[in-house]
């Protein structure tokens, strides 16, 4: 059925919509024979699993294990992975019943996947290893059980944080037998969540000296560029890198797509979401099992309404395709993963939420409707197609945005390139400092001792001098009556989760959102999915937390419109160039939301627009920036609304070319164009250029009626406290401009497109000779007055 698709789609080559088709070649595997110190009840056991031979970075994972050094196994999908840390530990726990181990997983999916995988092993060995998950959903009176018999304790790093560690002396047999440390999917530990994670490390090792155990950490990732370098710094200990595949690998077709243009002099191509929805159905319609990757959550309900009108025609009976995202009851997950493994279903839309190694069976088709943000991140949703055996196919459908248009048309540079860096800052003082005041609740600092690469005594006699603390001789002990783990988000997101409720069905809850994204999902008047079905939002109740929806069947969905004021507050660095300054610092955001649109499905026809009132979000963060004096600009002709409408366009480039520069997600970075002064900031919005104060204000501000003229980019780090981007960014300035004036330059459209300098309205109509004007003017040393 595969094979039938495939020849469907190769006239599209001829047509130029798929620009790169490749075959990715099959192997067939390294080998190496099972150790003989494996102790005779596992080997037996991994042969009643058909294990008789151990991929060849299997054997070297748990060669490099029994020698109590740490390590961290690199392999792609499917490689088994999973085996690298489970043979070793269950052969401890074997051997030395006094023995603890500890796995931690990014969700509380993945726990439950691998308790199954784990429970299936216990069985076969006909021994029991205690084995249990404790995360949030845990019983109170099964925690206390699981605190005194497990052995194995699968969880998360949240829950370690704030559920285990401030309650160590109820953990005294786990921490005195500790003997080993499983951090699965490593590669999701980057950014401000690694940089949280790398600093939970060290009040974990800190209790574990207390009671004086020394765990070995294995740790297993996708395939990133710096794996051994992003373990040693979360870990902060030296760690063997094991990153040669020995697994079998099926053939696989690579399909490159790019819909076509329906408005060339625009650069406007058909949608992607159209056009994976097209591609997706050949593929089920020939019951071959897919599994379609959209990239926000309101894409995955529109794809999966869209999926279920043609391929679901049967009333009454079970969907052939679901959706899956989170936000979704946990149930309901669980009840989706399982009806993939057992073919029960016959297609899946996702988020990235199943682009981690939870077991969905082997699946033969992958649509990615838009690029991940990542390459690291495409392999891995690309991987989720063909396992060890069989032809399977993977589809990237490009975006009308610069990366997606980038990808496609060079091919080459996603194949050849090395995926991202998996960045950390674990010294970022926000983040450091909380964490010293949890491991303070947890044991008594004492003199000498240290946390990170800061004056660890300085800040203890902060926090003294605040009451925090109570420094007695030489120790400093926690004195306030307060809980701060509790107060400490890993993910820098709000503990309090808004919840959905259905007002038509005794307000029984439907499901969950998340704190930032409550302003743009559930504001009073949108339209929320959930499974495919329509809900209005009747009533948002802020400060409880909660929305109130009810069914409804409506040709439109909506989409929330945003803004984001900034001032800066500090500038650590600068350089005057010739043409213009650079700067980094610190900076404060204001993100408004000042309404919504209407959107038609299958045209995406704008069909109105409504408000949101709604407060504004803070956040208190780095930025890299770039401020171009009037008298450059002058040498333009242009005027200053025309010199804005050009500095949002080139911003628009520059936030995407500095993605493929950092190797981070497009998300890490958010982008302003407004006044080095603070008095204005601009936005180019449906209704034409506007212009707002710094404070996230709209209010009656404008360029022309100002004495000097100083419009500045900024390009800041989305998270608090900022995690490393700006001061990147800052140091590569000139070649940022250069690769930003090529990617303009290079776009085929005339007027602008969202490919090179966002969608222009007819305000913007110039918009990409205004930023090319502008970069030339930097970049070259005798601009042309654009014409």
């Amino acid at each position: 059925s595969i094979d039938k698709v495939l020849e469907q789609l190769r006239p599209l080559v001829e047509r130029g919509e798929i620009t790169a088709w490749v075959e990715l070649e099959g192997c067939a595997g390294e080998f190496a024979e099972t150790p003989s110190s494996l102790t005779p009840e596992l080997k037996s056991a991994l042969e009643k699993k058909g294990i008789r031979r151990l991929y060849s970075h299997q054997r070297e994972a748990y060669e490099v294990a029994r020698q109590g050094r740490n390590l961290v196994v690199v392999t792609p999908t499917a490689s088994g992975k999973t085996l690298c840390y489970n043979l070793p530990v269950v052969e401890r726990l074997l051997e030395q019943p006094d023995k603890r181990a500890v796995y931690l997983f990014p969700t509380k999916a993945l726990a439950q996947d691998q308790m199954a995988e784990l429970l299936d092993l216990e069985e076969l060995l006909g021994r029991p290893l205690r084995i249990n998950t404790y995360d949030g959903d845990t019983p109170s009176d099964k925690r206390r059980r699981i605190r005194r018999d497990a052995r194995l304790i699968l969880t998360n790093p949240d829950m370690l944080h704030s559920g285990i560690l401030p309650h160590h002396p109820k953990w005294v047999d786990l921490f005195q037998n500790l003997d080993f440390v499983v951090v699965d999917e490593l590669h999701t530990y980057r950014g401000v969540f690694g940089s949280h994670v790398s600093n939970l490390f060290r009040r974990l090792k800190r209790v574990c000296r207390f009671y004086g155990s020394d765990p070995r950490f294995i740790c297993t990732s996708a395939t990133i560029a710096n794996p051994g370098e992003l373990a040693e710094k979360l870990l902060n200990e030296e760690v063997h890198l094991v990153d040669r595949s020995g697994a079998p690998r099926a053939s696989k077709d690579l399909i490159f797509y790019n819909p076509p243009l329906v408005n060339p002099q625009m650069g406007l191509r058909r949608s992607a979401l159209g056009a994976a929805r097209s591609l997706a159905e050949k593929f089920l319609r020939r019951d071959v099992q897919t599994l379609v990757f959209a990239t926000s959550r309101v894409n995955v309900e529109v794809l999966l309404r869209y999926l279920q009108k043609t391929i679901d025609r049967h009333p009454g009976k079970p969907p052939k395709v679901r959706g899956y995202r989170g936000g979704y009851l946990p149930r309901t997950r669980r009840e989706i993963e399982s009806q993939l493994r057992n073919k029960e279903i016959l297609g899946v839309v996702s988020t990235n939420a199943l682009e981690l190694g939870i077991d969905i069976g082997s699946l033969q088709a992958c649509v990615l409707a838009g690029y991940p943000g990542t390459v690291a991140s495409t392999w891995q949703q690309i991987g989720r197609s063909g396992r060890r055996s069989g032809r399977s196919a993977a589809i990237l459908v490009a975006r009308n945005l610069p990366l997606d248009q980038f990808i496609v048309s060079s091919p080459e540079y996603f194949l050849n390139r090395s995926p991202e860096h998996g960045l950390i800052h674990p010294d970022n003082l926000q983040i450091l400092v909380a964490h010293i005041k949890c491991a303070a609740f947890e044991l008594p600092f004492e003199k000498g001792e240290s946390f990170g690469d800061e004056n660890l005594p300085e800040i203890l006699d902060f926090f003294s001098e605040q009451g925090t603390l109570t420094r007695t001789g030489d120790s400093w002990h926690w004195s306030e009556e307060s809980y701060p783990a509790d107060t400490v988000s890993l993910r820098n997101i709000s503990e309090e989760n808004f919840i959905v409720f259905n007002l038509e069905d005794s307000n029984r809850a439907i499901a969950e959102v998340d704190f930032d994204s409550a302003p743009e999902l559930i504001h009073d008047d949108a339209i929320y999915m959930c499974e495919g079905r329509q809900y209005f939002v009747d009533r948002l109740d802020y400060q409880g937390r909660k929305a109130y929806v009810r069914p409804v069947d409506v040709d439109y969905y909506t989409d929330a419109i945003t803004y984001s004021g900034l001032r800066v507050l500090v500038s650590d660095d600068n350089h005057a160039l010739d043409r213009e300054t650079v700067e980094h610092g610190e900076i404060h955001l204001a993100k408004k939301f000042p309404g919504f649109k209407k959107v038609r499905f299958h045209t995406g026809e704008n069909l109105g627009y409504g408000k949101i009132e709604l407060p504004v979000h803070e956040l208190h963060t780095t930025s890299y920036w770039f401020t171009v004096p009037e008298s450059v600009l002058e040498e333009l002709g242009l005027t200053r609304s025309q010199i804005v409408v050009g500095f949002l366009g080139l911003s628009y480039a520059l936030h995407h070319v500095a993605t493929l520069t950092l190797m981070c997600d497009f998300r890490d970075l958010g982008r302003s164009v407004g006044d080095r002064s603070n008095r204005w900031f601009a936005l180019g919005g449906p209704e034409g250029l506007g212009f707002y104060s710094s404070s996230g204000d709209q209010e009656a501000v404008h360029p022309e009626g100002f004495d000097t003229f100083d419009p500045t980019v900024f390009l800041y780090d989305n998270y608090p406290g900022g995690i490393g981007f700006s001061e990147k960014l800052f140091d590569c300035h000139s070649s940022l401009l250069a690769q930003g004036l090529q990617l303009i330059e290079h776009c085929g459209c005339s007027e602008g497109c969202p490919s090179c300098v966002g969608p222009v309205n007819e305000l913007g109509r110039g918009t990409k000779k205004f930023s090319l004007g502008i970069l030339r003017a930097l970049i070259r040393p005798k601009p042309v007055t654009v014409q």
